[in-house]
C-alpha cells in the first residue's frame, strides 16, 4: 500500500489504518461518532494527502480547463476555487474536482485519489490539441485539512498567513511553520475550515499533523478519519464519486446542474446535456429519511410502485442528526419532498420519505 508523508504520525496517534484506494490511511480514531460530533461542534483534524494535485500551465491553460470541466472557469480570479466536473462525451462523470486558479497561466485541479491515474490520462488525452503542459505533482503534495468552528483559531497559531480574508472558496499562497504552502477555505465536511496543500519530507509533515493535533487538543479539536469524513460529507450532501456520481449519471441526473454553465462555449459532453435540459430527464439524485427500523447502506433497493427502481448511493446513521438518512436516483415523478417509498433492508421493505437537501446546513 502507499503511504502519506504523514503516515508515522497515525501509528503514534493510535489510528486504526485500512486499505483505502491502494493507501494506508486511518478509518477511525477514537471512534467515527465522536470525531464526526467533534468536527460539527469544535473541529477535526484529516490527512487527505491521497488526493490528486494536477496542474495544467501554459498559454492556453484556460482554454484546456473550459474544455475539460463543466463549469465557467473564466469566472476564476487568481486565489479563487471553483467546484466542477470532470466530464464524458455522455455528459457524465470521470471525475469531480476542485479547480484553482493561480494566475492566468496555470490551474491546478485537485481530484480524486481513486481516480487519480484514469483522470491524469483523461486530462492529457483530452488537452492534447492546446499549447499546455499537464503535471501530476500528486506525489510530491502532502494535503492536511482542518474543518469545524475553531479551525481557524488552531491554524492561525501555524500561519501568518491572514486567515480572516480567505472567504470560502478562495486560497492564498504563504507559509505553514515556514513552509510555503498553498491554503484554501474548503472542506468536504459542511463545515468552516481549511485545506493545507504543501511539500515536504516525512518528518516535517507528521511532525506537522502531531503538533496540530496537540495543540487542537485543548480547543477540542481531534484527529478524524475517513470514516467520519464519510458520515460528514453525507449530513452535508456532499457527493461521493463512485456511489453518488459516477460515469453512466449525468451532471443533471446527479442535481448538480449548478455546475453546468452551458453558455461558456463548448466543453466536453456540453450536446448531449444541452439535449437533456431541453427534453427533461427521466430520474434525478434525492436525499431520503428512513421512516421505519433500519440503515438504508450503499446497494439496498429502493422500490417505487411496486418495483426495484436503482440501489442506494449513500446511507448512513447520521451522528449529529441522529437519523437514519441517504441519497438513491428515483424517477422523476417520485422526487417531491414527502414523497413516500420503500428500501429493501434485510429481506424486508421498510418505508422512507424523500427530503430536500442538504440534510444539515451549519450556521453562517
Amino acid at each position: 500500500m502507499k503511504k502519506t508523508r504523514i503516515n508515522r504520525a497515525h501509528y503514534e496517534l493510535k489510528g486504526k489504518m485500512v486499505d483505502f484506494a491502494g493507501w494506508d490511511l486511518p478509518v477511525q480514531y477514537s471512534g467515527v461518532n465522536e470525531e464526526h460530533l467533534a468536527v460539527r461542534s469544535t473541529g477535526g483534524l484529516f490527512d487527505v494527502s491521497h488526493m490528486g494535485e494536477i496542474f495544467v500551465r501554459g498559454p492556453q491553460a484556460l482554454d484546456a480547463v473550459q474544455h475539460i470541466s463543466s463549469n465557467n472557469a473564466a469566472k476564476l480570479k487568481p486565489g479563487r476555487i471553483q467546484y466542477s466536473g470532470l466530464l464524458t462525451e455522455k455528459g457524465c462523470f470521470v471525475d469531480d474536482m476542485l479547480v484553482h486558479k493561480i494566475n492566468d497561466t496555470e490551474y491546478l485541479l485537485v481530484v480524486n485519489a481513486a481516480n487519480l491515474a484514469k483522470d491524469d490520462a483523461w486530462i492529457r488525452e483530452k488537452t492534447a490539441g492546446f499549447d499546455v503542459r499537464i503535471d501530476n505533482e500528486s506525489d510530491e503534495y502532502s494535503q492536511i485539512a482542518v474543518q469545524g468552528p475553531r479551525a481557524q483559531e488552531l491554524l492561525s497559531r501555524f500561519t501568518g498567513a491572514d486567515l480572516e480574508e480567505i472567504q470560502y472558496y478562495r486560497f492564498v499562497m504563504d507559509k505553514v511553520r515556514d513552509l510555503p504552502a498553498l491554503i484554501s477555505r474548503t472542506g468536504y465536511t459542511g463545515e468552516d475550515g481549511f485545506e493545507i496543500y504543501f511539500k515536504s519530507d516525512e518528518d516535517f509533515a507528521s511532525s506537522l499533523f502531531l503538533e496540530l493535533a496537540r495543540q487542537g487538543e485543548e480547543l477540542g479539536i481531534i484527529p478524524a478519519g475517513l470514516g467520519a469524513r464519510d458520515t460528514l460529507r453525507l449530513e452535508a450532501s456532499m457527493s461521493l464519486y463512485g456511489n453518488d456520481i459516477d460515469d453512466s449519471h449525468t451532471v443533471l441526473e446527479s442535481g448538480l446542474g449548478w455546475i453546468l454553465k452551458l453558455k461558456k462555449g463548448d466543453f466536453i459532453g456540453r450536446e448531449v446535456l444541452l439535449n437533456q435540459k431541453t427534453e427533461g430527464i427521466q430520474r434525478r439524485l434525492v436525499g431520503f429519511e428512513v421512516m421505519g427500523r433500519g440503515i438504508a447502506r450503499h446497494g439496498y433497493p429502493a422500490i417505487w410502485n411496486g418495483r426495484e427502481v436503482s440501489p442506494v448511493t449513500s446511507g448512513t446513521m447520521a451522528p449529529y442528526l441522529k437519523k437514519a438518512i441517504g441519497m438513491t436516483y428515483l424517477p422523476m415523478e417520485a422526487t417531491e419532498p414527502g414523497t413516500m417509498f420503500r428500501i429493501g433492508i434485510h429481506n424486508r421493505e421498510v418505508e422512507a420519505r424523500v427530503v430536500e437537501m442538504p440534510f444539515y446546513k451549519r450556521e453562517r
